[in-house]
């Protein structure tokens, strides 16, 4: 099985930089920095994580690659964006991403607002196109559903919580619902998505969110303690810029093993959701239990 999960998660990257080189152009326009600006963020190395749940959610139900792929890149564009705009001198103000100098570095911090921009904008303009999906209807579910998870109750919300918890102190509560909408949120969207695009149930519908809610709370308590024990260079980035300012995260407050623990509790409950799948749901649980054992 872990053959498998890796030849999947191989596959979807491969599936990703063919689908994101198409939608991304080269031009000599004067626009050209903004597009290459685009490039270099969205086709860095990554694991596709979130293109992965999305694919495999929607496989599911035996919706058409065509369909998911698309709604996949998607998914990696507003990601893309997200860590763009994250590490900007007035967010987190990191030098590093995956190994290479941030966008804001390689170009400059304009060009690196205009292309995070642009991601999102070109996310939607994806989303929305009939190549996603022939029905008017899913894509307005696809595209309501995305604007939430990422907008002012969703990944924004989060990371407007993020930025009060640098000088403010936060109980474990708070910093849960801090994660799950920073970070949750567009997972869950992930999961959610191949739902809408496959027609479920609303049984099958809330046990993809459900797996999803716990999976997303599993992935980023694992961040914090790679943030604790990782290695700049295994994970790519700068390591420890938590803790050295002070600010709360789920290994500050409940400490290391307890933390650990907890995000193995959440990665159990969200295999135990995919029960009404059976069997065609092992790469989406062997992918709960990536999601802490990673290294980066």
């Amino acid at each position: 099985m872990d053959d498998d999960f890796n030849i999947a998660l191989r596959q979807t990257a491969e599936l990703m930089d063919r689908e994101l080189r198409a939608l991304l152009p080269q031009t000599e326009a004067l626009e050209k920095p903004l597009f290459e600006a685009m490039r270099y963020a969205v086709l860095s190395p990554g694991k596709r994580m979130r293109a992965f749940l999305a694919i495999q959610s929607a496989d599911l139900f035996a919706v058409p690659r065509l369909h998911s792929v698309r709604v996949a890149a998607a998914l990696e564009m507003v990601h893309s964006y997200s860590l763009i705009h994250d590490d900007l001198p007035c967010m987190d103000d990191d030098d590093l991403r995956r190994g290479l100098p941030t966008v804001h570095r390689k170009f400059d911090e304009a060009t690196a607002v205009l292309a995070g921009d642009a991601l999102q904008s070109l996310a939607f303009e994806t989303i929305g196109d009939m190549k996603t999906h022939p029905s008017a209807e899913i894509r307005l579910q696809l595209v309501n559903r995305l604007a939430r998870a990422i907008g002012a109750q969703g990944m924004v919300g989060g990371q407007m919580m993020d930025i009060h918890a640098e000088t403010t102190p936060i109980d474990i509560a708070t910093i849960t619902r801090l994660q799950r909408l920073k970070t949750g949120a567009l997972i869950s969207f992930a999961c959610e998505a191949g739902g809408i695009l496959g027609h479920a149930s609303p049984p099958l519908a809330q046990a993809l969110k459900a797996y999803s809610h716990d999976l997303g709370l599993a992935f980023q308590i694992a961040d914090d303690i790679l943030d604790k024990e990782g290695s700049p260079e295994e994970m790519g980035k700068a390591t420890g810029k938590d803790a050295e300012a002070g600010k709360a995260t789920f290994v500050s407050l409940m400490g290391l093993e307890e933390a650990r623990a907890h995000a193995a509790i959440l990665v159990d409950q969200a295999i135990d959701h995919l029960e009404p799948f059976g069997p065609k749901a092992d790469l989406l649980r062997h992918a709960a239990r990536f999601s802490i054992h990673r290294r980066n």
